[in-house]
């Protein structure tokens, strides 16, 4: 890895400030952006990664996929190209800290405030879902937080959009901490598998610690596939049960029992903020569970369910009696009667002050909720799965009924959903769109239509489903289908007046196949002078863009005029296809009159035809003779 040099003018635009970060792939710089005079982020490729076409493809699919996010709470980016023998992204540039890093000093977090950051996150999942974008490595190290609490989702790196199967089925791509259970096994990667990502991140700023850790991302892994998570109200016994019931289902390792959206996922926390505004926390206060300690030798005082102290029987002892008692049986059956009658006591005010609770209503809840809220009422709370079309785990009826009146203590059965059943996912690749949908429907599944670029499939026809086909999922489960728009159209750039090489690198990014031609011409050698079609034109991936490139105009020597008149000197220069400019200059000597004594440019030199040539003229100067002047002598 080479680090950019401080002060560097990357593209002749971007001058380098300071490196802020770096992550396995790339660095990320601190800069200046010369030409609107602002400071961006700017995110170089290793340069051991640069002649990797997997990296290079991930590098530029970043750039592709955040730059069509435009949205408040995804980072921003304004630029792409190359450097040095590398790549580099311009983005957004950020104040604040990383997630990550208010997680490490801070957790566990208020629940408001996890509620509020949380909502931003799945605001921008939301957001990329739509557009048919998956990011499949949110964690908190690719949230930025600003000082007014405001949250930016950045990092696009390895997300999937279109038709790209880079990450597609056997490649695991994410951070181990935050991995899909699918992603661990290399299947097929949707909008759920965020959901479980940002999942986990909702349980680490909750809890303060992950609900998974091991030795190795690889023993990390496989616990996300077998392991139950520990639920958050075991190390936080504050937290209310309804957000730990959202946040414990977005971590259903089936991602049919997952929140099936962002938005979904999101108004759930929004209902659970509402509650809390309210003051309807269902948390416990850890001091009601701390144990009481007692000096061994006192007598223990039970409770009875109220809370009220009930008598207990001190042990009786009974001293022997001395010999000269008069009556020691009469006395042992008095003693007897008492220990009788007070055991009486105690078994007939027992029943009689057995309280009685409502039984709350929980129909409708999910079975961790429901159960919370039972137990907190002091019942017992076994359960009864059964086939409904009711989401799993929820409570779809209970015994005692709501309102009604229960022994504390007592048993309150639930009747909790175990799901509708499964099926398979039908095969309808290729089959025209509306044919698709009602093959899915009939299955007893529900479909959500998405476009995808397609050069096999004609426009309109289904391409795949996400679930694949063949794999069973529950009833009701909602399946994206893929349905072809046809081949990607995208814009032509417009490359002229670039250099051969830059241009060619442009179009090809773009997906282009490129046609050199090569014309004479005015311009710089190698610069392009036309290109067909022209730029901003739209054409399908994969087609040819001709581009013609200048070589120049063929150069000429001057030739030799030194010594000759002006005639020839002009006739010479004229034949050689240049244009002689002349200029007179006095000399003395009278060899020098009236020929070309000095020539501009020198001869031998190459110049472009129709170059001005100066000639310079001798012209002798003529020097007059002295006056003589005569003296006639005057007589004296």
């Amino acid at each position: 890895m080479t680090e950019v040099a401080g002060n560097t003018l990357v593209d002749g635009r971007y001058r380098i400030l300071r490196r802020i970060g770096s992550g396995g792939m790339a660095d990320v710089y601190c800069a200046e952006d010369s030409h609107l005079g602002r400071q961006v982020a700017i995110k170089v490729l290793h340069r051991r990664f640069a002649q990797d076409q997997e990296f290079v493809e991930r590098f530029r699919r970043e750039a592709k996929s955040a730059a069509g996010l435009n949205h408040p709470n995804v980072v921003g980016v304004f630029d792409r190209g190359e450097h040095e023998g590398t790549y580099y992204i311009a983005m957004e540039y950020l104040t604040g800290r990383t997630l990550k890093d208010i997680v490490t000093a801070e957790a566990p977090l208020p629940q408001e405030r996890v509620i509020d950051v949380g909502t931003q996150i799945l605001e921008a999942a939301g957001f990329a879902h739509r557009h048919g974008v998956i990011h499949r490595d949110f964690k908190p190290h690719n949230v930025i937080v600003d000082e007014q609490g405001h949250a930016k989702v950045t990092d696009f790196g390895i997300a999937r959009a279109g038709a790209s199967e880079m990450t597609e089925t056997g490649s695991i791509m994410g951070t181990a901490q935050y991995l899909s259970p699918e992603q661990a096994q290399g299947h097929a990667v949707t909008a759920t598998s965020d959901i479980y990502s940002i999942g986990v991140m909702l349980y680490e700023m909750l809890a303060g610690r992950l609900p998974f850790e091991g030795d190795s991302a690889v023993a990390v892994a496989l616990k996300h596939l077998s392991e139950a998570p520990t639920p958050i109200s075991q190390w936080r016994p504050d937290l209310h049960p309804a957000l730990e019931a959202v946040v414990m289902a977005a971590l259903a390792k089936d991602p049919a029992q997952r929140w099936q959206s962002a938005e979904d996922l999101a108004a759930a926390l929004e209902a659970v903020r509402t509650q809390i505004e309210a003051g309807h926390n269902g948390g416990q206060d850890t001091a009601a569970f701390a144990p009481i300690a007692m000096p061994a030798d006192e007598a223990t005082t039970a409770l009875q369910p109220d809370g009220a102290p009930a008598p207990v029987l001190a042990p009786m002892v009974i001293a022997r009696e001395k010999r000269e008692r008069r009556w020691p049986w009469f006395t042992i059956g008095i003693l007897a009667l008492a220990l009788v009658a007070a055991l009486l006591y105690v078994i007939l005010s027992g029943a009689l002050t057995t309280e009685k609770r409502e039984v709350p209503r929980v129909v409708g809840k999910q079975l961790v909720a429901a159960r919370a809220v039972m137990e907190r009422a002091g019942f017992e709370v076994p359960t009864e799965r059964v086939r409904s079309s009711q989401p799993f785990d929820q409570v779809i009826d209970q015994d005692p009924n709501p309102s009604e009146e229960a022994d504390k203590g007592s048993t309150v059965t639930l009747e909790v959903s175990d799901g509708p059943g499964t099926v398979l996912v039908p095969p309808v690749a290729k089959l025209p769109q509306k044919e698709a949908i009602k093959e899915i429907e009939g299955a007893g599944l529900k479909v959500t239509v998405d476009s995808e670029f397609s050069d096999k499939v004609k426009k309109d026809f289904a391409i795949r489903t996400v679930p694949p086909e063949g794999k069973e999922v529950t009833k009701g489960t909602r399946v994206r289908l893929l349905v072809s728009s046809g081949p990607e159209q995208v814009a032509v750039p417009d490359v002229v007046g670039l250099s051969r090489e830059s241009a060619e690198a442009r179009l090809r990014d773009e997906g282009f196949a490129v046609s050199v031609a090569e014309q004479e011409s005015d311009a710089p050698e190698r610069d392009v002078i036309a290109q067909s079609p022209s730029g901003g034109t739209e054409l399908t991936r994969g087609e040819t863009v001709s581009i013609t490139v200048s070589t120049g105009r063929p150069q000429i020597d001057v030739p030799d005029v030194i010594g000759m008149n002006e005639r020839t000197a002009r006739s010479t220069l004229k034949s050689a296809g240049l244009e002689p400019v002349t200029q007179e200059r006095t000399v003395t000597d009278p060899a020098e009159d009236g020929v070309v004594i000095e020539q501009r440019p020198g001869p031998g030199t190459q110049v472009d035809p129709g170059r001005q040539v100066v000639i310079v003229l001798g012209v002798l100067k003529v020097t007059e003779p002295p006056t003589t002047t005569t003296t006639t002598p005057v007589a004296p």
